[in-house]
């Protein structure tokens, strides 16, 4: 992914999913239906370049479904809560 540079950050040129693992899989293995094994979707997820990004990007947007960064929904809500709790205990000081 190239970078662009301006005096105040770096901005990426093109997007971070033109470089996923997931770029031309089947969505539907990245929404299983409930109950279903996330662990094909998983397996596609391990070792992306850019997992860090989908996961984030995820996380900002409040994904509801699937998955995203090699994380479930459920994954995702206990990171959310953790850096809660840690927001709070850095803002108490």
């Amino acid at each position: 992914m190239a970078f662009v540079t301006d005096a105040t950050a770096e901005v990426p040129v093109g997007n971070w999913w033109d470089e996923a693992n997931c770029l031309g899989v089947d969505p539907d293995l990245f929404f299983p239906e409930r109950g279903a094994s996330t662990r094909e979707a998983k397996a596609v997820c391990r070792g992306c370049v850019v997992s860090d990004e989908c996961l984030e990007y995820a996380l900002r947007n409040s994904e509801k479904f699937g998955i995203w960064g090699g994380m479930s929904e459920r994954e995702r809500r206990r990171v959310r809560r953790q850096r809660a709790l840690t927001r709070r205990a850095a803002a108490a000081g």
